[in-house]
């Protein structure tokens, strides 16, 4: 006999821990059950969980729902990349990216040398409040938190629209709308669930949160002892500069980010990873350069070189190569590993928020899709 409560009807089943569905369900082993169909299978109807006894897959049916959100665009690179526009059940919109970072690499005899290497960039929040100058997300202004099992949905639903294998190992970056640790709670669920081993099993060590810089939660996530890689969009070398780029600097500066990033629990193999978006004529010469080596010394980093992707409405444009370049040979040749992050998705409006911004602009009903 199962003991589901009526009052967890219409709960979105994504955001269940196992243990949390164990601890619902007699016997316990259906959960098992379940998370396969649901992680393993991409099923989203109770119904066709054959091996379940027929009344539980009503009490479920009736208890839970799986699918929570739409996909109403789809926007495919050149490069492999995708760009999907998800509607909410309360009528929502918000974006989440699939990176292809490496092709398949076939043998002459046909078979398989190197699979693909997926990427997915998560959404945390619809729209953000944090407000940073460059970005497109905040535009469209803050509406609310994605819920655990809407990010975990995200991740389902790319893998089963490109045929992903459950299987498959891949990356998960909360880099898309919003700033993830405004949003802790439902993140740190989620991450918890995306790891489970019975379920998609992607490693935390495969997750990596990027924040903007919200020092008390950073150390709250650091005593959450979660296993994550740390992102700090850092963007800037002086507070006054990093607060026009990122207002909420004057709360959170540079001195008091660092602090808690030098607090924070990372993996020996792993270095926190500090973005730097280079925008032309503002943060991308030599003066800065030397400037973020000072601050980040005795922090065992890596720094991420983002070339600005240009957006309608923004006063900031893209960075010469050759000055990128140059930042970063400058950051190698004094010991900083320093890497130039290859854009992905020029084409399809890949800047966080551009695709949602266009579409609500256009004012196109969601059906035309």
């Amino acid at each position: 006999m199962n003991s589901i409560s009526q009052s967890f009807k219409s709960k979105n089943i994504y955001s269940y821990t196992l243990d949390e569905l164990m601890g619902l369900l007699e016997p316990s082993f259906r959960a098992k059950q379940i998370y396969h169909w649901l992680y393993h299978q991409y099923e989203t109807d109770f119904g066709n969980m054959k091996n379940l006894p027929k009344n539980l897959r009503e009490a479920l049916a009736n208890t839970f729902e799986i699918t929570h959100l739409e996909i109403i665009k789809c926007q495919q690179s050149q490069d492999g990349s995708k760009k999907y526009l998800f509607k909410t059940r309360d009528q929502h919109t918000f974006e989440a990216v699939l990176l292809k970072m490496r092709d398949k690499k076939i043998r002459q005899d046909g078979s398989i040398q190197e699979g693909e290497k997926w990427t997915i960039c998560l959404s945390s929040q619809i729209g953000c409040r944090v407000g940073c100058l460059f970005c497109y997300t905040g535009k469209g202004g803050f509406i609310r938190h994605l819920e655990s099992g809407e990010i975990v949905e995200q991740v389902v639903q790319i893998k089963r629209d490109n045929y992903i294998s459950p299987h498959k190992r891949m990356n998960i970056v909360y880099m898309g709308m919003g700033e993830p640790l405004d949003n802790l709670d439902n993140v740190s669920m989620a991450i918890r669930i995306l790891s489970e081993l019975e379920g998609l099993s992607i490693s935390t060590r495969r997750q990596t949160i990027s924040t903007s810089g919200i020092a008390p939660k950073i150390e709250e996530l650091g005593r959450m002892n979660l296993g994550v890689q740390l992102a700090i969009s850092l963007h800037a070398v002086d507070d006054e500069l990093r607060s026009k780029l990122i207002p909420m600097n004057r709360a959170y500066n540079i001195e008091k980010v660092l602090s808690q990033v030098r607090a924070f629990p990372v993996d020996s193999r792993k270095r926190v990873m500090f973005e730097y978006l280079m925008i032309k004529g503002v943060n991308d010469d030599l003066k800065s350069a030397k400037k973020l080596l000072q601050l980040l010394d005795g922090i065992k980093s890596k720094v991420n070189l983002i070339l600005f992707n240009p957006h309608e409405g923004s006063e900031f444009e893209r960075p010469n190569l050759d000055d990128v370049r140059k930042f970063a040979d400058f950051l190698i040749h004094k010991g900083l590993l320093c890497t130039i992050r290859e854009s992905k998705g020029l084409d399809i409006s890949a800047a966080c928020g551009q695709l949602r911004e266009k579409i609500s602009k256009e004012n196109v009903s969601y059906e035309t899709f």
